[in-house]
């Protein structure tokens, strides 16, 4: 596990800057993805080729038929699933601490030119304490990570298909390649506890897929609200007169 902790560090500054949501899908890549991978299926997929039986003993034939069936072993291509899944929410890390860093010094230079009753521009996406709020460029970046993380979960789980060419994994393989002479049957070991294995890790693809489209309609539906928010809160209340706004004067306008 202890190769996974700087990709985990990162991944832990970001539920800082996310929605609930977003907080969702890290324990999810955490526990149900990082922390089995680590943790157990490494070890089931460790003697994958050593313990493969095949009906034939010309030297080289098991290895031919092993890299003809397996192009990528299954570990090492959930590893790249996971960490180029995690990339997009990396680089919107990136897009966060820049903007705090910018906005910090911002802040300094607002202190600074309010002792000397000087104009600046304040801060606008970030509080004193690092908080960043979902809006504007931050936004446009937090909803262009989800979906790419949308795209990619996507293509590697019908990659996972294009690759192998099964979902669950076969009791038997065949091959007929060279060194082999004819054709070579070969069989897994452990297929069955695989295939659970694999079935998990393609439902919590999926159960991500349907996370970060839900986030991305929860953020659409909040901002729609908040913009109804803003737009009533500056419309006057029926009977305010905008040139006397005096609530003591028997003066009223009536609104249309």
């Amino acid at each position: 596990m202890g190769e996974w902790s700087f990709l985990s560090d990162l991944l832990d500054k970001v539920q800082f800057h996310s929605t609930f949501l977003g907080k969702v899908w890290m324990s999810v890549l955490f526990l149900f993805r990082i922390f089995i991978l680590a943790a157990g299926v490494d070890k089931i997929w460790g003697d994958e080729q050593s313990n493969m039986k095949c009906n034939i003993l010309t030297p080289g034939c098991k290895n031919s038929c092993y890299d003809h069936t397996f192009p990528l072993s299954h570990t090492r291509f959930w590893v790249l699933q996971i960490l180029t899944v995690s990339t997009p929410t990396l680089i919107y890390l990136g897009h966060v601490l820049l903007v705090i860093r910018k906005e910090n010094k911002r802040r300094r230079r607002l202190e600074e030119k309010r002792k000397k009753q000087e104009m600046i521009k304040a801060p606008k996406y970030s509080n004193e304490h690092g908080k960043v709020h979902l809006k504007g460029a931050l936004l446009v970046s937090y909803t262009f990570q989800l979906l790419f993380k949308i795209l990619l979960e996507v293509a590697f789980i019908v990659g996972q298909y294009y690759l192998y060419g099964f979902i669950l994994m076969p009791n038997k393989v065949s091959c007929f390649k060279d060194p082999c002479k004819t054709e070579v049957h070969c069989f897994i070991s452990r297929s069955t506890e695989k295939s659970v294995f694999i079935i998990f890790m393609l439902a919590m693809a999926g159960f991500s897929v349907i996370l970060n489209i839900v986030e991305i309609f929860y953020l659409m539906i909040s901002k729609i609200k908040e913009r109804k928010r803003r737009t009533s809160s500056s419309i006057p209340p029926e009977g305010f007169n905008l040139n006397n706004p005096n609530p003591n004067s028997t003066e009223r306008v009536t609104w249309c």
